[in-house]
């Protein structure tokens, strides 16, 4: 499955992994977060970050970075979560990561409130496959600090955040990431030289959908 999959694509594998084989999205958000904290320990494995500060915005992409959180810190990670947004405007399987996250005790602030200290890796959940134009403030202020404050380094959720997903074209607030951890398949605009700057190392994680519908969706 070396091709690359486009925004209705990744929505076509996902609603069909979750209406004709009966995968709910929250088992598919736990899978894709499980699989991308594996990879990121994996590649911080030389030299672990002291802690780790995940933003998470609103949508599903908000939720695997709760999930991610959840995981690093059963592993032993000091974790802080930024939340660019309201929680009552949560996703319902975001919403439920959070819930779990608030219980675990992990510290969730308003992004704008949580600071990036120097051994600090960034972990960018805000923004998902479905962005397209321009990033709105406060989310285009979030990024921007990202990428000016982060000394350590960033991972990118499923796509740097402010990327279009099909064109791979940087938009007016574009997370710049040292590693990319995408699920099932890299994305369409990967490939364009304007997204090189961006993604950085690109690893594909395991979210559990079947591969028969990826290779159905990618055929059709």
């Amino acid at each position: 499955m070396a091709r690359a999959l486009t925004r209705e694509q990744v929505r076509t594998v996902d609603r069909i992994a979750i209406e004709k084989y009966g995968i709910s999205g929250l088992v598919l958000m736990e899978n894709a977060g499980r699989s991308a904290a594996a990879i990121m320990r994996d590649y911080w494995r030389s030299r672990p970050p002291e802690s780790v500060v995940i933003f998470c915005g609103m949508g599903n992409n908000g939720g695997d970075g709760f999930v991610i959180a959840r995981h690093l810190v059963n592993g032993g990670t000091d974790v802080q979560i930024g939340l660019a947004g309201d929680a009552d405007r949560l996703t319902p399987d975001s919403e439920a990561n959070h819930r779990i996250c608030l219980a675990m005790g992990i510290p969730i602030d308003p992004a704008d409130d949580v600071a990036i200290g120097d051994g600090d890796w960034v972990v960018d959940a805000l923004l998902g496959t479905g962005f397209s134009g321009d990033v709105r403030t406060p989310m285009a202020r979030v990024i921007d600090r990202i990428n000016v404050t982060s000394k350590r380094g960033v991972v990118a959720v499923d796509l740097p955040s402010g990327l279009d997903c099909d064109t791979g074209q940087p938009s007016n607030a574009t997370i710049e990431a040292d590693l990319t951890v995408t699920f099932v398949g890299e994305k369409a605009g990967f490939g364009a030289a304007e997204a090189k700057p961006y993604v950085g190392c690109v690893r594909v994680a395991d979210i559990g959908a079947p591969v028969c519908i990826v290779r159905r969706v990618l055929e059709s």
